[in-house]
């Protein structure tokens, strides 16, 4: 097979292309040099022309695309054939003739891009048509060709007759680029909607067919080909996006056809070279020389033919792929890397060469995914040949690092494909991945995505299991796995497994190896003897793993579907499947019955081991105990339950017991009345037990621990059971009742006690609940619930103040969820005959569950390390448990159990505990504020007014605002402000509100008697500036002459502004409400405008003094992400995003000033920090009602304002000018507003 030449070899670029290029012909001439790629190598450019010295000045800058919205035309009749004949082989260098009755009119271009675009045609038809064309006038049928590939780009120029006679190819490219317009960055290949979906399909199938057509024709014309070749070389150069990226799947889909047809010509030749030699073998006689003249002759065309095949190869390769392959726009690099691939497949004696598999070698550490994933399908192709494995020793060995590092890929697409390229490789390539590669991919058994969990399960098939376990197939046909081939699997498994120690949980191993080796892990019968073996040589850890592997594999038989956590993008199970899945779950059914009694007789001592094995339970098609008639192998399960009930107190084994005795009281069962009677037996053991161990507790003060142990673990046992099944008849509430009264009175019940019986009352409470809810309950019976009820919520808040923090803990659990309960939410649906038992909890009971959330869940907990140490896990189960708590918490405050307004206890907590519970107290807030949005703003200031109060009590005024803690308040009150979201318009009178009550808790007290010192609260409207950039200009104003009349009524005696003062007229200046938008919630324009001095231009008189308000040291903040609404939004226009974001200028506002701001913000005089303690008032903890009382003089000050907010446009108003003077008598020099 022919290879293709060097390009340094002086024939690199066959003599057709050379003659079109330099023969003065009238073609389109070579494409400009300037290309856009990426600056990863230096650029090999072979290809030149008489182009070259044109620069397409008007490509350079930025991509130009276009958007195609022409609607599809039916493909015009064309012209019946001319009787001249067309010579089928023009001679080789001669001119194209045109003929004289030619007109230079513009073409119908449109006519191939329609039909192609419509893809309603045969396409093979519709390349004949336009071969028609072209013999009859090659130049216009030519010209066609060019627009088609021009409007393939989405420019709507054309190239005229006269440009194709007097310009070159770049100027032909330069007039194109400058009729192309911007309108949209949309063009045919990237265009959205169903018009162009198949449009990229109907291209290259069209330039395959064009090919394919041509091969024994026009193909080897120096005319067409080589200036449709130079057209496309030309293009691929160009600056614009969409030329580029047509040009170069043109090009690219143009080499894959000329590579089918030199391995047509390929053929050809072998053929006659065998014709050749067959003749020539025969006798003088009998051989023929007019018939060996004639092969010689078809052979010397073939050799031409190839060489211009190659030749145009060349000229795409040089000229294109290698300019392309590193080109910016991903889609680019795609599309090359993907065609030599192909390339490389279906010409390998010619293209799977070192020389051209490091494109591919070096674009696997592409940035785009695409490209990635491109270069290893390309590579899979090749390495799943063992023919052409040989051929790919030095790549493998220069890129397998590469191959090997690309399975911990950040994108699990590319990942999947980089493991399933070394399974390939690890099958046909032996010896080549070492046991270091191999180590590197056995983690990703464990990966949360099941795709790629899936493929690195089935290398580790191939590596470990299948060389030890190989089915041997005779005549054709797969034989059965023996015995002994099985154990061994599983013998592997498990070594795997505990010796890797890379995981905890076996079901994502079962998982990740159950498409590959499924029929193996489905072999139950070799599970269950391999466990029931007496001589079986398994450890502890091995037996615990072997029967996690058994439940593993039921359950995926079973259920279908990966374990918990394990992400699948599957949305359910083919017919087949399904069926496949009921067949399975019978025979493991039949399988397991007559066995689990004996395996839970085996390992009943082990509650590791028996927890796994009552879960079988669930996975059974329980009617075959029926259909099989296995009533026998069921009594002998419900003994073993028993036994095993009664041995053991963990958790575990009681809720599975529980959970699968539940399954089997299934009153639809014929064997329903034999479940219920061994259930009543096994209750009625533990209550005589519970009954006799409560009477010895009650009668002594003391007993031992195997006393305390023994009532301890029936209570459990008696819990866990109450959970799933209704045991109300045997009248557990009263006896349990009595043993936690005597916990609260005496403190002498052990808490291993105290913990089951709460749960027990519990569950008897809920359980007389939902018989109450399924019939006409009478009053006497609401009553006596109810009466449980409040009874065992005062016990629960006494347990609250217990020494034992669990018994803490699950007091508040059990109160927070029967409050829940019971709260009014239980009488909708039409159950208002349950009214009598809604209970809402005392102001006592309020209080002690926020100091109890207090106490238990806002903590620092301590540093955690790298989350494998068992300490670390401890810290991370104690987490989940106070998150379950804070959940408790929030859940009786939305359904409005609790008082809303102790929702501050929560949200002051938000910013200091982001990490632990932002994402609770987040859907909190939000929950909060679709409650009542005004309430929600008043609890989020009452929250800042009770950091700032704890901190002034703590820490008094003096320098109260250059603490660390006070920092951390700003935060907040910034988190805060970004939680009202971007609906300036439905929030102004919220935050304009907020802003009135923060002025006057920040002046609610005066001034120590007998000292000049500022207000102890006035620090408090630095936080407040934090939501200043929420405002309106127009409120921002009329604040400012609030807070101007409220400080009035403050004495003092300093002759420059406060501080805090300063910063809040800062927030609220003019200057720094560039981004808002207009009260009517519509962009106002960011042109000047000059009919006249507006209000805004007579604002931007003072540009020194608003410049001088700028704070150019405060880092910004962060965008405003999180706390967007999440319903849509209409689209907005160009203006409104530039406002949007020029607003995020506004999140810097209102920072804290440091002490030389202060004193260039304030006057020309320094500002002197005065230190005094705290007044009087101080000493007192501020409670959330006193936060929120107003007394009489500030709601005279309120009322006298009111009227002045309401007709705010009707005369002037009174503006605090940041920087003006202070007179004795605490009045601030105002100007009037224009």
């Amino acid at each position: 097979m022919p290879t293709l030449r060097s390009s340094s070899s002086p024939s690199s670029v066959s003599s057709p292309l050379r003659r079109a290029a330099g023969g003065g012909q009238r073609g389109l001439s070579g494409s400009s040099s300037s290309s856009v790629s990426v600056p990863y190598g230096n650029r090999d450019s072979d290809h030149t022309s008489q182009g070259d010295s044109d620069s397409l000045s008007a490509d350079e800058g930025s991509d130009f695309e276009d958007s195609l919205r022409r609607s599809v035309k039916k493909r015009a009749a064309r012209r019946p054939l001319k009787t001249t004949p067309v010579a089928k082989h023009p001679k080789k260098g001669s001119q194209m003739i045109r003929g004289h009755g030619q007109k230079d009119s513009e073409l119908p271009a449109s006519d191939l891009f329609d039909a192609v675009k419509a893809a309603k045609s045969d396409m093979q038809s519709l390349v004949d048509e336009w071969l028609d064309s072209y013999k009859q006038d090659q130049d216009a049928g030519f010209l066609e060709l060019i627009n088609f590939f021009i409007r393939s780009c989405g420019c709507k120029g054309i190239v005229t007759p006269e440009m194709f006679k007097k310009m070159s190819n770049s100027e032909i490219i330069r007039h194109l680029t400058e009729q192309f317009n911007e309108d949209s960055g949309d063009y045919p290949l990237t265009a959205p909607g169903p018009s162009w979906k198949k449009f990229q399909g109907s291209f290259c199938e069209f330039v395959k067919t064009l090919v394919f057509q041509c091969q024994y024709s026009l193909l080897y014309d120096g005319f067409p080909m080589d200036n449709l070749i130079s057209l496309l070389t030309g293009l691929s150069d160009s600056q614009v996006r969409a030329f580029r990226h047509t040009s170069t799947l043109a090009a690219m889909k143009l080499m894959t056809s000329l590579v089918r047809v030199a391995l047509q010509l390929g053929l050809h030749k072998d053929n006659n070279q065998r014709q050749y030699e067959a003749e020539r073998s025969k006798g003088p006689g009998q051989r023929a020389p007019e018939r060996l003249e004639s092969l010689l002759e078809k052979r010397k065309e073939l050799q031409e033919h190839q060489e211009e095949i190659e030749g145009m190869m060349n000229a795409l390769f040089r000229g294109v792929f290698v300019h392309r392959y590193r080109d910016v726009l991903p889609e680019i690099r795609a599309i090359c890397i993907e065609e030599i691939g192909s390339w490389m497949q279906s010409y390998s004696t010619s293209f799977l060469t070192d020389s051209y598999l490091k494109y591919i070698g070096w674009t696997l550490h592409d940035k785009h995914r695409e490209v990635r994933l491109k270069c290893l399908k390309a590579l899979k192709a090749l390495y799943s040949s063992r023919d052409l494995t040989a051929r790919l020793e030095l790549f493998t060995s220069r890129f397998k690092d590469r191959m090997v590092s690309m399975v911990m890929d950040r994108e699990y697409d590319v990942a999947v494909e980089a493991v399933k390229l070394l399974t390939i490789i690890l099958k046909n390539m032996e010896g080549v991945l070492t046991d270091a590669d191999c180590e590197g991919i056995y983690p990703v058994v464990y990966a949360s995505n099941r795709a790629l969990a899936s493929a690195a399960g089935e290398f580790l098939y191939w590596k470990l299991f299948y060389p030890e376990c190989e089915t041997r197939t005779e005549g054709g046909r797969q034989r059965r796995r023996s015995p002994r081939a099985q154990r061994t699997f599983f013998h592997l498994l498990l070594s795997f497994f505990v010796e890797s120690e890379l995981h905890d949980h076996a079901a994502y191993l079962v998982d990740s190896l159950w498409d590959c080796a499924g029929s193996q892990l489905k072999d139950w019968e070799s599970l269950t003897s391999l466990l029931l073996e007496k001589d079986q040589n398994l450890g502890d850890v091995q037996e615990s793993t072997l029967i996690e592997i058994l439940v593993s594999s039921v359950r995926q038989a079973s259920e279908g579907h990966p374990p918990v956590g394990r992400i699948t993008g599957r949305k359910g199970l083919t017919p087949k499947e399904r069926k496949t899945q009921a067949d399975d779950k019978v025979k493991l059914t039949e399988h397991l019955i007559p066995l689990l009694p004996q395996l839970l007789a085996k390992f009943s001592a082990d509650a590791e081991k028996v927890a796994p094995l009552l879960q079988l339970l669930n996975y059974f098609d329980l009617n075959i105990y029926c259909t099989r008639r296995l009533e026998k192998h069921l009594e002998l399960f419900l003994q073993q339950l028993q036994e095993v009930v009664v041995k053991h107190a963990e958790p575990a084994v009681l809720e599975a017991g529980a959970h699968a005795l539940y399954l089997l009281c299934n009153p639809e069962f014929t064997f329903f009345g034999r479940v219920d009677f061994a259930r009543s037996q096994l209750v009625d053991l533990l209550t005589d037990r519970f009954q006799q161990e409560l009477e010895e507790l009650l009668q002594s003060p003391f007993l031992d621990e195997d006393e305390v142990y023994s009532l301890a673990a029936t209570l459990k046992r008696l819990s866990a059971f109450y959970n799933a099944h209704d045991l109300s008849r045997w009248e557990l509430y009263e006896p349990c009742y009595r043993l936690l009264r005597k916990a609260v009175d005496t403190g002498e019940v052990p808490h291993q006690v105290i913990l089951p019986a709460l749960t027990l009352v519990y569950f008897s409470i809920l359980w007389t609940l939902t018989h109450l809810s399924e019939s006409d309950a009478s009053q006497k019976q609401l009553l006596s619930l109810k009466g449980r009820t409040v009874a065992f919520c005062e016990l629960c808040q006494s347990c609250l103040s217990d020494v034992d923090s669990d018994i803490q803990e699950q007091a508040f659990v059990l109160l927070s969820d029967l409050l829940l309960v019971f709260s009014p939410q239980m009488i909708l649906g039409g159950r208002d005959f349950l009214r009598p038992l809604v209970f809402f909890p005392e102001a006592t009971l309020q209080s002690e569950l926020a100091s109890f959330l207090m106490d238990h869940v806002f903590i620092q907990p301590g540093e955690l390390g790298s989350g494998h140490s068992q300490e670390d896990h401890v810290h991370i189960e104690q987490l989940h448990q106070r998150r379950r708590l804070l959940a408790g918490f929030c859940k009786l405050l939305l359904y409005g159990v609790l008082e809303m307004d102790a929702a501050s206890d929560v949200f002051k907590h938000y910013n200091k505990f982001y990490s632990d519970y932002g994402d609770i107290i987040k859907e909190t807030l939000t929950r909060a504020r679709q409650i009542d949005r005004s309430h929600c703003s008043r609890i989020l200031l009452l929250s800042l007014k009770q950091l700032y109060t704890e901190l002034l009590q703590e820490q008094g005024p003096q320098g109260l605002n250059e603490l660390p803690a006070f920092s951390e308040m700003r935060d907040l009150a910034r988190r805060f402000a970004l939680s009202f979201g971007p609906q300036q318009l439905q929030n102004r009178d919220l935050v304009v509100t907020l802003h009135k009550e923060g002025i006057r808790f920040s002046l609610s007290e005066p001034p120590p008697a007998g000292s000049s010192g500022q207000p102890p609260n006035l620090a408090f409207l630095e936080l407040l500036s934090e939501f200043s950039p929420r405002l309106f200009h127009q409120d921002k104003q009329l604040l400012l002459s609030y807070l101007g009349k409220c400080l009035q009524r403050v004495s003092q005696s300093l002759d420059c502004p406060w501080g805090p003062v300063t910063t809040y007229c800062h927030s609220l200046s003019p200057v720094e409400s560039t981004a808002e938008a207009s009260p009517q919630g519509y962009p106002r324009s960011k042109k000047r405008r000059t009919e006249g001095p507006s209000r805004q231009q007579r604002e931007d008189v003072r540009p020194s003094q608003e410049e001088s308000l700028q704070l150019t040291s405060i880092p910004p903040s962060p965008t405003l992400t999180s706390t967007a609404v999440k319903r849509g939004q209409p689209l907005r226009g160009l203006g409104e995003a530039e406002e949007e974001g020029s607003s995020e200028l506004e999140l810097t506002q209102g920072q804290p000033l440091s002490g030389n701001q202060r004193s260039r913000f304030s006057s020309p005089r320094r500002l002197r920090t005065l230190l005094h303690p705290p007044g009087p008032g101080l000493g007192t903890r501020l409670t959330r009602l006193s936060l929120m009382e107003e007394d009489e003089d500030e709601l005279e000050v309120h009322n006298e304002l009111s009227e002045e907010w309401q007709d705010a446009d009707k005369g002037p108003t009174v503006v605090i000018v940041c920087g003006g003077t202070w007179d004795g008598r605490a009045r601030l020099t105002c100007t009037p507003s224009p």
